[in-house]
């Protein structure tokens, strides 16, 4: 308690870290304020069947990810998910489409330039999505709708209001990256989950309390032991890291060379961080979208597509997630050019020759390492259907596991490593070990 005390002195005395600190809260707070801005025309007190609606199934998910924004027919009912669909897409063309691989070579230019084409595609998502929402809106809570305005214009303006909200977030997520602390499309969503937590909390312990059987405390106990443990192992999965010797040499009389340095490249066990979780969790939100338009939703494949409880749900889910890993780590770290940066400051593996060799080697062990990693996410990933066979509420299982707590964890990580970095520069301790960081921040580069 006395570190965590001594800390936030610590960050308080950082101007710059204490700017984007109260910057990263202000902006979350507008998007929390933003999530109970009821849409025009709506009376808030009888969405009841909207509301009864996302509390299971996929449709809770989706609530999950608006932070609540779904179930209150908000402006921001459709959050940021749009986008990390349109970001999908835009990585899966980076790979297979010539044009859009050379834009992603171009440095910062490039970067700029798949920026707009993914917030066009982000808009064209909004304008499927968008009319889905408010018909889904009428079925479900037709009494809720202001009887005096046309459906004609409830739609347009529905529509617009919903895509300017979604498109606003991202606005807010970006700023946070720019001014604020971490990855700010990532924090917004983690602010989401975690404000369903209390209530999923005080809805789960009220069960095991009032439960006539069962052995009520002592299970909500062993629930508390396991979600530890989980919580810890994906932790330790976050941090863990295959460290490849690099040794440094300079020419000296003759032909002779001698070593200079010997450096460490790190390799996470778990490089692509939450986004395979995001991208997958997205792309199973794509039956929920076309049901809105199909006449034949009751069929088998369907009905296990919409419940996330489901067995083909869940192993489509978890192949999702392994693919994504793969796919993910290989566009974010390139083997060739970390094999071509060495080569040219006189750097090699030892017992690798410089070149192909090293790439290689360094794409070998990658493949080794992130095999287990993606295993063990999708295992965790999958971990709320099998927390339902214990009886623990829908909306607690959420953060029992699963997409929910692999983001809380990853964020909250990356978000201290981010604190830690700044206070670091001014010689100051944070709340992560010191030690532990800087083994595992040790780079080549």
């Amino acid at each position: 308690m006395k570190k965590f005390i001594e800390t936030l002195k610590n960050i308080w005395k950082v101007e710059d870290l204490r700017q984007r600190i109260l910057i990263t809260i202000l902006f979350t707070a507008i998007y929390r304020f933003g999530s109970f801005v009821v849409l025009p025309g709506i009376d808030p007190g009888k969405l009841e069947n909207l509301q009864q609606q996302t509390a299971g199934g996929l449709m809770s998910l989706l609530d999950m990810f608006s932070g609540g924004a779904f179930s209150n027919a908000s402006m921001f009912a459709l959050g940021i998910m749009p986008y990390i669909s349109a970001s999908i897409v835009m990585q899966l063309l980076a790979v297979a489409v010539p044009y859009f691989q050379k834009m992603q070579r171009e440095g910062e230019s490039g970067r700029k330039k798949i920026m707009w084409y993914t917030r066009l595609l982000t808009v064209a998502i909004l304008v499927f999505q968008a009319p889905s929402y408010l018909i889904n809106l009428k079925i479900q809570s037709a009494a809720a709708l202001n009887p005096a305005i046309s459906w004609n214009w409830f739609m347009w303006t529905g529509l617009i209001i919903l895509a300017a909200g979604s498109m606003f977030i991202l606005w807010l997520g970006e700023r946070i990256t720019d001014r604020g602390v971490g990855n700010g499309i990532s924090l917004i969503i983690m602010i989401g989950i975690i404000a369903r937590l209390p209530n999923s909390f005080m809805q789960e312990v009220t069960s095991r309390l009032t439960a006539i059987s069962g052995g009520g405390i002592v299970m909500f106990i062993i629930e508390l032991l396991i979600l530890f443990a989980v919580v810890c192992a994906a932790i330790l999965l976050t941090q863990a890291v295959r460290k490849v010797p690099v040794e440094y040499a300079r020419r000296v009389q003759g032909n002779r060379t001698q070593r200079v340095a010997r450096q460490y490249i790190p390799l996470k066990l778990f490089a692509a961080n939450v986004m395979p979780i995001i991208f997958a969790q997205a792309l199973m939100f794509i039956p929920l979208a076309i049901v809105q338009y199909s006449t034949n939703s009751t069929n088998y494949v369907m009905r296990s597509l919409l419940d996330h409880t489901s067995l083909l749900y869940n192993v489509i889910f978890a192949i999702l997630i392994i693919a994504f890993t793969y796919f993910y780590t290989a566009i974010t770290l390139n083997p060739t050019q970390m094999a071509e940066d060495m080569k040219r400051n006189n750097g090699f593996i030892p017992g690798i020759k410089p070149g192909k060799p090293t790439a290689d080697y360094i794409d070998t062990i990658m493949s080794r390492i992130t095999l287990p990693g993606s295993l063990f996410i999708a295992f965790i990933a999958v971990m709320p259907a099998l927390a339902g066979l214990l009886n623990v509420q829908q909306g607690f299982a959420q953060f029992f596991g699963g997409t929910s707590l692999l983001i809380l964890v990853g964020v909250v990580i990356d978000t201290l490593q981010q604190i830690q970095s700044h206070l670091m520069m001014r010689h100051y301790d944070g709340l992560l070990n010191a030690g532990h960081t800087r083994g595992n921040g040790v780079s080549a580069y």
